[in-house]
């Protein structure tokens, strides 16, 4: 038995690259940048892989600097480098589920419009405390 998982929090280091296949499928490309528990470390940085609806989500809501949580699992892409023939590898976290978790005034900010059909904000109910 395996498992791979990932749970993150931090914000958006760039806007999401988008791109629309002929298939209709969508996919977003976006950093993510992690704090540690001690403010003078430097943060870690995620490359994040969104597919799908939640792709769609992060093209019309997340902007750089963009408080967001993700959860999904890890993986490796590998190609040739054109150039020089040599292999390449990158970390990625396929996201799963997308959340914003910008306060009402960031949203407004970004001029976000309460979309109802995807329940991606994070209410007060899901506070368990």
């Amino acid at each position: 038995m395996g498992i791979n998982s990932v749970t993150l929090v931090g914000r958006a280091g760039r806007d999401p690259e988008v791109r629309y296949f002929e298939s209709g499928t969508v996919v977003a490309n976006l950093t993510m940048a992690v704090n540690r528990g001690n403010r003078s470390d430097e943060p870690d940085w995620f490359n994040l892989e969104i597919w799908g609806k939640q792709a769609q989500v992060a093209a019309d809501y997340v902007k750089k600097g963009s408080l967001i949580g993700i959860t999904g699992s890890f993986k490796l892409d590998s190609w040739k480098d054109r150039n020089t023939g040599e292999d390449r590898t990158k970390p990625v976290v396929r996201v799963d589920r997308l959340e914003l978790l910008g306060s009402k005034r960031d949203s407004e900010n970004s001029n976000f419009q309460n979309n109802n059909s995807f329940n991606q904000q994070s209410s007060n109910d899901e506070i368990p405390f």
